[in-house]
C-alpha cells in the first residue's frame, strides 16, 4: 500500500483547570541549564552556550574515555609521571598499584588531578594522546563548543566547555552505571586513604545523585549535579556561581515542580477519523500511551501518517499507520496508530484533562 505523508492537527493542547504557576528559578551563575536527563529537553537555560573554563568538571569527560577504554577491576603502578601534580591531590606514590576504579573514585570524589593523570597514563600511551581521545569523544557526542587541554580541568586557553554542553556530556555518562555508582558515592575507603564526595549535595537534597564539582580561580565554582525522583532525572549545571548549592537545589523545585511527566496521550484514545471510499468513518487510536515533561498548558500535536487510499476501515486493533508527536516545534516520539473499527461519526470529546481533540478534516 502507498503511503502519504500528511499532517493533521490531530489535538491542541486546552488547560480545563486553574494553571499553577512557578516562578522561573533565580541563579547567581554566570550560566546555568537544567535539563531532563531522559528526555534531553531544557528545562531552563541561562547564557547556557556561553564558552567557559570548566575546572574539574573536566573530570566527566575523562572517566567517560577511561570508562570505555579500561578494565576497571584492573591494576597500574603508578608511575612518577603521574605524582606531584599541580592542584588537588590524592598524593599517589610512584609504584604503588590502584585498580582503574579506584582510581575512579580518587578522581571523582576527592577531585584528585593526580588520579586523572594516572588514569590518562593507564589509557593511553601518553597524557596527549589520552586528550586526543577527551576530544575526539567531545566530538562524537555532538560537544561543539567543548575542547580539552588536559584531563583534570586546569586552566587553559583551548580548555572550554558550556553549561549545554556540560549537561549532554553527563546525561550521556550517566547511562553507564558504573560512572552512576561512583558518582553518587558519599564516602569510600580506599587502602589507607578515606574519600568523600565533594559534592555537598548528596547530604542536604533529596534525590541527589552526583556528579562533580569544580573550581579555578579564574573559573570560579562550577557545579554539574544530577537528582531523582519518581523516576525521574534531572541535571544541573551552573558556571562561576558562588551560591551553587542553593541554586541547584532551586532548580530542581522548579524543574520537578513546573514539568511532570505526563501522559499526553493515553493508549486507545482517539487519534485521527478518516474517510474511507465504501462511505464509512473510520476511527485510528493510540497503540500506546506517550509521555513526556510537561507543564501543564503546552501544545500537543500529533502529523498523522495514514494510507493514501483507504477503501474500508481496517479490523479493530490492525495497524494504521503512526504519529508523530509534537510539543511546540520540538518532535518527541512517535506513537502507533491503530484502527478502532467502523463506527459512526458520533464520537465525544476525550476525557484526558490536557487538551481539547479537534476533528481530522476529510480528504477531497
Amino acid at each position: 500500500m502507498k503511503w502519504l505523508y500528511r499532517t493533521a492537527a490531530a489535538f491542541a493542547a486546552s488547560v480545563l483547570f486553574l494553571c499553577v504557576c512557578y516562578a522561573a528559578p533565580s541563579d547567581s551563575a554566570k550560566s546555568a541549564i537544567l535539563m531532563d536527563a531522559d528526555t534531553g529537553r531544557i528545562l531552563y537555560a541561562k547564557n547556557s552556550d556561553c564558552k567557559s573554563l570548566i575546572a574539574s568538571t573536566t573530570k566527566i569527560m575523562t572517566a567517560i574515555v577511561v570508562l570505555e577504554h579500561c578494565q576497571l577491576d584492573d591494576a597500574y603502578e603508578i608511575p612518577e609521571q603521574a605524582t606531584n601534580i599541580e592542584g588537588s591531590s590524592i598524593y599517589l606514590q610512584a609504584g604503588e598499584r590502584l585498580t582503574i576504579r579506584e582510581l575512579l573514585y580518587g578522581m571523582m570524589l576527592h577531585s584528585g588531578n593526580d588520579a586523572a593523570v594516572a588514569l590518562a597514563l593507564a589509557c593511553s600511551d601518553s597524557v596527549p594522546e589520552f586528550v586526543d581521545l577527551m576530544n575526539l569523544k567531545a566530538q562524537q557526542l555532538g560537544l561543539h563548543r567543548t575542547h580539552f587541554e588536559n584531563p583534570s580541568g586546569l586552566d587553559g586557553e583551548a580548555h572550554y566547555s558550556t553549561a549545554s554542553d556540560l549537561a549532554k556530556m553527563t546525561r550521556y555518562a550517566l547511562k553507564n552505571q558504573d560512572f552512576a555508582d561512583i558518582v553518587s558515592t558519599k564516602s569510600i575507603q580506599i587502602g589507607m586513604r578515606s574519600l568523600t564526595n565533594h559534592n555537598k549535595l548528596l547530604w542536604s537534597m533529596d534525590g541527589a545523585i552526583g556528579v562533580k564539582t569544580g573550581y579555578t580561580k579564574a573559573a570560579g565554582r562550577i557545579l554539574v549535579s544530577a537528582a531523582e525522583r519518581n523516576g525521574r532525572r534531572l541535571i544541573a549545571v551552573t558556571i562561576s556561581d558562588g551560591n551553587d548549592w542553593e541554586d541547584h537545589k532551586s532548580l530542581y523545585e522548579y524543574g520537578f515542580a513546573q514539568y511532570p511527566e505526563r501522559v499526553l496521550i493515553s493508549s486507545g484514545e482517539e487519534v485521527a477519523w478518516l474517510d474511507c471510499m465504501d462511505g464509512s468513518r473510520g476511527c485510528l487510536i493510540a497503540g500506546e500511551d506517550v509521555s513526556y515533561p510537561a507543564y501543564e498548558n503546552e501544545n500537543v500535536r500529533v502529523t498523522v501518517q495514514y494510507p493514501k487510499y483507504c477503501f474500508a476501515p481496517g479490523s479493530a486493533g490492525t495497524p494504521a499507520g503512526y504519529g508523530i508527536v509534537t510539543i511546540g516545534d520540538r518532535e518527541i516520539g512517535t506513537v502507533t496508530l491503530l484502527w478502532k473499527g467502523r463506527e459512526q461519526n458520533d464520537r465525544t470529546d476525550t476525557e484526558n484533562p490536557f487538551r481539547v481533540w479537534n476533528r481530522i478534516p476529510s480528504r477531497g
